[in-house]
């Protein structure tokens, strides 16, 4: 039981979520606290080499060069005020720096998948490379807020590829949510405006548009974001509500380059992180945190439509950190 557990009690469905978080962390908690084992064997003390070691632990764990030097010197500075400090203590010292790191970073503003926002139809522009999970975002987060009642259009701007057209209509059909789309090769911006459209004819709560996920022009990008979001405008002044960034958190640092990519081009608002559970890199949340000062929304660990799941600061850090799994 990790100690966030003594400090409030879950619900049924809160339990189901936590466990599967813990599932989702494993390899990443398995490598990690190995390579902590490693670095404090045979030593009563933290002292120059324990802190090297630990370095090395959170740097093979994607925690983020930055990331790592700002938990180090920290720790270091505990090990002056301290005198003494053992490394029993360790685990506990880490979790709360990490947790220190996560508090520090934005958090989002309102529940997720409730949308208390009162925007409507809310409008979410989704962005990201091919191949981080994007469609699969979409449809997982089509299939929670239908769970919250609320009703969802998809849209599928992205139209220079047939298979990502193809791939959210089976996501459209799976969740049983409505589908706005065009043949290949039309201008995604029109789709968009459909979409957006078609959403206040339906009064619908929500729309989730796609959109390409090519990086090999930035300037390119850039135009085609902008212009989607301009049209999008055009119906609603003050949409997208929100920019949706997904990040592939098996790839590490290449999540983190992808990142700055994105933010380069558009105006990212919040991050989705996928397949944590297929990866020992899971620190690299921490590192997206605390590089970007964009708010963690969403994180994947799973391969179900339940295991698409609200970013929990305490929990992630709870569930890194907990052993008895």
């Amino acid at each position: 039981m990790g100690i966030f557990d003594k400090l409030f009690k879950r619900t049924k469905e809160q339990e189901e979520q936590k466990e599967a978080l813990d599932q989702g962390l494993q390899k990443t908690k398995t490598s990690f606290f190995s390579k902590i084992t490693k670095a404090i064997a045979g030593k009563d003390t933290v002292d120059e080499e324990v802190l090297d070691n630990l370095e090395e632990a959170l740097v093979a764990a994607d925690v983020g060069i930055d990331t790592t030097v700002a938990i180090i010197e920290r720790i270091e500075q505990r090990v002056k005020k301290d005198k003494y400090l053992g490394t029993k203590e360790l685990n506990n010292i880490l979790q709360e720096e990490m947790m220190g790191i996560l508090a520090n970073s934005p958090a989002y503003d309102h529940e997720g998948f409730n949308l208390s926002s009162g925007k409507k139809p809310y409008i979410i522009l989704v962005v990201g490379v091919n191949g981080v999970g994007k469609t699969t975002t979409i449809g997982k987060l089509a299939y929670n807020f239908k769970k919250n009642n609320k009703s969802v259009l998809l849209g599928a701007a992205d139209t220079f590829r047939a298979a990502a057209v193809d791939q959210l209509t089976i996501w459209s059909e799976r969740t049983g949510v409505p589908i706005v789309k065009k043949e290949m090769g039309s201008d995604p911006s029109s789709v968009a405006f459909d979409t957006v459209q078609s959403a206040i004819a339906k009064d619908v709560d929500v729309a989730i548009i796609d959109t390409a996920g090519r990086l090999h022009n930035k300037a390119g990008l850039m135009e085609e974001l902008s212009k989607i979001r301009r049209v999008i405008g055009k119906k609603i002044p003050d949409a997208p509500h929100e920019v949706l960034l997904v990040l592939d958190g098996s790839t590490g640092q290449n999540a983190i380059e992808q990142a700055k990519q994105f933010t380069a081009a558009t105006d990212v608002t919040a991050i989705a992180i996928t397949k944590l559970d297929g990866t020992a890199k899971g620190g690299v949340v921490l590192a997206i945190a605390n590089q970007f000062k964009i708010p963690v929304k969403y994180i994947g660990v799973g391969e179900r439509m339940e295991d698409l799941q609200l970013f929990n600061k305490a929990e992630f850090v709870d569930s890194l950190f907990s052993l008895d799994n």
